[in-house]
């Protein structure tokens, strides 16, 4: 057996986030174990460096998986995007070290959250962004964006993976950039709670258009107390873009 370590791609639109759901759901794991039992034959578990929610995209995935393949690495990825969904690809493939984990050997994950702001809705962007009515205040959310960088309790914005579990997490970076009507928030961190980047993006919105001051924001950050932030921005503007080992 031999561990493939391999970057993915998704539309997350159609699924149910990328971790295998009892039930039947539609997830890009279910879709990946099925495309490899398809090629070898083999049952194979998926493993995927962050467990992204229903309807979030990646450009930047890493998976890993154990196989047994006795021909290049290269056509185990062409035989892998011919089975897959069209809005699923793998990007790149090589084999990994046995103790290689996609999750617990990563040093940081970036993700970055797009959104554009005009009165009308755009449909050709609607799939990948999140629609804001009204213009927004940049300068302000970008203060409001800078408060989170260093090492805190982020419980605001999100809960832990499992119960008891530590809101404690490390961002290195935390930005906005605009673009004419469009605009991005990247967001790169050691970890990251449950809805973290969507409660946070959800929260700068509200300070954006005026709803909350950026000193009710940074009182609502140190409070570390979940139900101060605002509603998450939807999921489809939200992609993983890197993960870095």
């Amino acid at each position: 057996m031999q561990r493939f370590r391999a970057t993915l791609a998704y539309n997350g639109t159609a699924y149910s986030g990328f971790q295998r759901q009892a039930g039947g759901a539609p997830t890009i794991q279910g879709a990946l174990e099925a495309a490899l039992r398809q090629i070898t034959g083999q049952e194979i578990a998926v493993l995927g460096a962050g467990r992204t929610d229903a309807g979030v995209h990646a450009s930047g995935q890493v998976i890993a998986f154990d196989v047994d393949w006795r021909h290049p690495a290269s056509s185990l990825m062409l035989a892998m995007n011919a089975n897959l969904p069209t809005d699923i690809a793998l990007q790149d493939i090589a084999p990994a070290a046995p103790d290689f984990h996609p999750r617990y050997s990563a040093r940081s994950r970036t993700y970055v959250y797009r959104f554009y702001q005009r009165p009308l809705r755009q449909p050709l962007w609607d799939n990948a962004m999140w629609h804001i009515h009204v213009a927004l205040d940049g300068d302000v959310m970008q203060r409001a964006a800078a408060l989170l960088v260093g090492q805190h309790d982020f419980a605001t914005f999100g809960g832990p993976m499992y119960p008891g579990g530590s809101t404690i997490r490390r961002v290195m970076r935390s930005e906005l950039a605009f673009a004419g009507e469009q605009g991005a928030y990247t967001i790169t961190a050691d970890a990251f709670l449950q809805r973290m980047v969507r409660a946070i993006m959800g929260t700068l919105a509200a300070v954006g258009r005026g709803a909350m001051t950026l000193e009710a924001f940074e009182a609502a950050f140190r409070a570390a107390d979940r139900g101060l932030s605002a509603p998450p921005a939807p999921s489809r503007g939200l992609t993983l873009v890197a993960v870095d080992y």
